[in-house]
This record gives C-alpha cells, structure tokens and sequence, in this order.
C-alpha cells in the first residue's frame, strides 16, 4: 500500500485523532466522516490495534512498508520495543524538520526535504527518511535561506519540542537527544500497536 496523500482532515475524523497534532479537524465535526459518521458501531480488540497503528502511520505520513521497517528497526534496539518505535519515527529527517519550525506539517516538511532545501551537517539530504543521529545539525541550503514557505514558518512557531535546539539566528537546528515517552503523543497507545504486528 503506498502513502496517503489524500485529506488529512478526513483521516483524522475517521480515526477520531488529530493527525497533524493541532486538533483543528476534530473543532467542527469530531466524527467520523460519511451519512452515519456520528453513529459509530462498537470496535473489536483488532480493530483498536488496527486503528492505533493508522495513528502514527498517518500522522507521520508514511506507507505500510515503511512503518514495517522501522517497527522492526526498533525491535533490534534495546528497551521498549513501542517507545524505541517513536523515537525512530521522530529520527526522521522530514519529522525534525516540521519540529524545528522549517514547516508548519510533516507533509511541507517532507517536500522541503524532497527539493533539496535542508541540509544535515553541510550537506544536502533530500531523502525524507534519513536517519538523523544525535548530534546532528539541521539546517538551509545558502540558496534557500529566504524561502518565502520557510519564513512564514519559522515567524509563526513559537514553541519547539525540548529535544531540538534552534539558533535563530543561523537558521539552523541540532537534534540533541533521543525523546522521552512523555515528550511525545499521549493519545498514542503503542503497546496496541506491538499486538498488532506482533499477532
């Protein structure tokens, strides 16, 4: 199955969950879509499983093969196979990214990467799942550096996640260490989704 790109507000209804982490799609309708969206039948304990891994899938804009890869990545890596599963996900580079402010969604943030607009350490990355390590310095290309999409985005974040730090001057930010579970969703049960590859 390859990646949506299709209505993220959509998907968020559907999975009664905001995908782009700002709660704005549940404001006016928080059902699911479709004539009997406000009228959901009771879920099954696979359907719970199911719907806690279309989660992250969604919210982290990634296909099903991908979410596979690194669930097993994590498996490999020693503590809590759930939590190492999002703290992988957050090393990504489109993810850094939109946390550094350089976009205001996962999905702009995957397209700077795309177009070769940021840099990891000096040099140009344009592959959205790089694995970024700790210590790591994000930043713009030169050439890049008055990007009107970019601007707009580093003048409206006003708060950064703690595991990223951002010179503002430099325009450029470093992954300083792994996330905590609690700096990350707390709507996600990723023990749900363990059962679920793991049934």
């Amino acid at each position: 199955m390859s990646r949506y790109t299709g209505s993220a507000y959509r998907k968020s209804r559907r999975l009664g969950f905001s995908t782009l982490e700002n709660g704005k799609e549940l404001v006016r309708k928080p059902y699911a879509p479709g004539q009997h969206g406000a009228s959901r039948k009771k879920v099954s304990d696979y359907g719970m499983q199911l719907q806690e891994k279309q989660k992250v899938r969604f919210m982290y804009g990634l296909s099903e093969k991908q979410l596979k890869r690194v669930f097993a990545d994590a498996g490999k890596m020693k503590g809590v196979h759930g939590e190492n599963f999002l703290k992988l996900l957050e090393s990504r580079l489109d993810n850094l990214v939109y946390r550094m402010g350089f976009a205001t969604t996962r999905r702009a943030a995957r397209q700077l990467v795309n177009h070769g607009h940021i840099t990891v350490n000096g040099s140009k990355v344009n592959i959205p799942s790089y694995r970024v390590k700790v210590g790591d310095v994000i930043g713009l290309k030169e050439q890049s550096a008055n990007h009107p999409a970019v601007k707009a985005a580093l003048e409206a974040c006003t708060n950064r996640v703690e595991f990223v730090t951002f010179d503002d001057k430099k325009a450029q930010g470093t992954f300083v260490r792994l996330p905590e579970r609690s700096e990350l969703n707390a709507n996600i049960n990723e023990s749900l989704i363990v059962d679920f590859y793991n049934r």
